[in-house]
């Protein structure tokens, strides 16, 4: 698997049901990441970030060293 795929995992089974593309720059542990995802709604920009960091714990500043995000909501159905 690589590091791309794994980020790819990890997002999505931290935030089941978002949308994840992830691709590399600048050799294969410099990521960029695009999640859009319904849990960030009504959530800050550092908040949907975090939420992603937190699903990557051991992988930023190890195997991965840099990661461009982009977050967005989606909106809900209610």
């Amino acid at each position: 698997m690589t590091r791309a795929e794994e980020v790819r995992r990890r997002i999505e089974q931290a935030l089941p049901g978002a949308r994840v593309e992830v691709s590399t720059f600048s050799g294969d542990d410099h990521l960029r990441a695009s999640v859009t995802a319904t849990q960030f709604a009504g959530k800050s920009l550092v908040e949907q970030h975090r939420l992603v960091y937190a699903s990557l714990e051991g992988l930023i500043g190890g195997a991965v060293h840099a990661l461009q995000l982009e977050t967005r909501a989606t909106e809900t159905d209610d």
